[in-house]
């Protein structure tokens, strides 16, 4: 059951429910907004075992079937892509299908873009269980798969009919998967609210993962989502403002594809925020300090924030050159002016670097933590 009153986010189309025990009622939910005859319900080795079986009967166990991926980055590739949407053609699922997605953020990546090729097209419910997957990556219809070239490469915009968020399966997160969703929580604040970023610190110091969410954690939940839904409200397909939401993405991105995803998405998005800061402010585009303010927010929930040994700065800058926010072969940065707020209103919300500055900057932070 729902306990207490759940919190909602509008966006254009669809909204996003933040509600304690929200699993419970997960068939009623997704009926409400994408009544089908036949509901596949996609999600992983790790959190399958945990709620698949809830979530089937409650959409109702002889509509539904269970597709599983095996956990990780690494699969969130196009031959994953092939295998769902052949099995899902070999059991018979057609147009009239709705797509639940119930995982992480690699799981709703995934089952979007599967929901948005299937048959041209069908309706996708997202469903995270993880803290990024709550206020980041299920929210404003990106969707999409890897290739050894990038991440993210392969995709679509395809809108969910509904987010469903229940808090409570956060009890069941690794520490580290806690920490990484505060990334992101901790990005919003430098893009948006500098008092969020501080109510995410807060909450990475005091929130432990074997009792029930917090009211501090919902907190931070709801404002992160509501922060980037008023970006994508206002952006749908990330053709101005919606840049900003890749702070310390074009750098994390390179660096999580240089560890071969040894390092989580938060984590490297971490390091990336910082590097990403310091570089803002060689470019005489961010306030004195601005680095070593998101620096310090990050190493307070235990995050990274120095470049991991094993890769060379030459290899981080041409992994940036694949990155989708390139444009004429120059990667493009979104930087803070500020914590709480972004610059290159001006620029397109974004600023082509050269990559002799980003080498320079990569140089001397590799120097340091030798």
């Amino acid at each position: 059951m729902v306990r207490g009153t759940a919190r909602v986010v509008e966006l254009s189309t669809y909204n996003v429910t933040i509600a304690p025990g929200a699993l419970h009622e997960l068939g009623k939910r997704v009926r409400a907004v994408a009544r089908a005859h036949r509901y596949a319900l996609i999600t992983d080795s790790n959190v399958g075992p945990l709620y698949s079986g809830q979530a089937r009967e409650s959409l109702g166990a002889e509509a539904t079937s269970v597709f599983s991926i095996p956990s990780g980055e690494k699969w969130k590739t196009r031959e994953s892509w092939s295998k769902l949407t052949d099995e899902m053609l070999a059991q018979g699922f057609g147009r009239d299908t709705t797509v639940v997605a119930l995982g992480g953020g690699v799981v709703g990546d995934l089952a979007g873009f599967v929901a948005a090729t299937f048959m041209r097209g069908v309706p996708v419910v997202q469903v995270p269980t993880s803290l990024l997957a709550m206020i980041d990556a299920s929210i404003g219809g990106k969707t999409g798969v890897d290739t050894p070239a990038g991440k993210n490469l392969v995709g679509a915009f395809h809108h969910p009919a509904a987010v469903i968020a229940d808090p409570d399966v956060l009890r069941t997160l690794p520490p580290e998967q806690l920490r990484a969703g505060l990334a992101e929580a901790i990005k919003h604040g430098v893009i948006a609210d500098a008092r969020h970023m501080e109510a995410a610190v807060a909450v990475g110091s005091a929130t432990g993962t074997d009792t029930e969410p917090s009211d501090a954690l919902l907190d931070v939940v709801a404002t992160s989502v509501e922060i980037k839904a008023s970006v994508v409200r206002r952006d749908e397909r990330e053709s101005g403002l919606r840049k900003t939401l890749n702070f310390g993405h074009t750098l994390g991105h390179a660096i999580e594809l240089g560890t071969n995803y040894r390092l989580l998405h938060g984590e490297a998005v971490s390091i990336g925020m910082v590097l990403e800061g310091e570089l803002a402010e060689r470019l005489a585009i961010a306030e004195r300090g601005t680095a070593a303010a998101i620096r310090d927010a990050l190493q307070r929930v235990g995050l990274p924030t120095s470049p991991p040994a094993g890769l060379s700065a030459d290899s981080i800058v041409v992994a940036t050159h694949s990155d989708k926010k390139a444009r004429a072969g120059h990667a493009e940065y979104a930087f803070p002016s500020r914590v709480g707020a972004m610059a290159g209103a001006d620029h397109g919300w974004s600023f082509p670097v050269p990559d002799e500055a980003v080498l320079a900057l990569l140089d001397r932070e590799w120097s340091r933590a030798r």
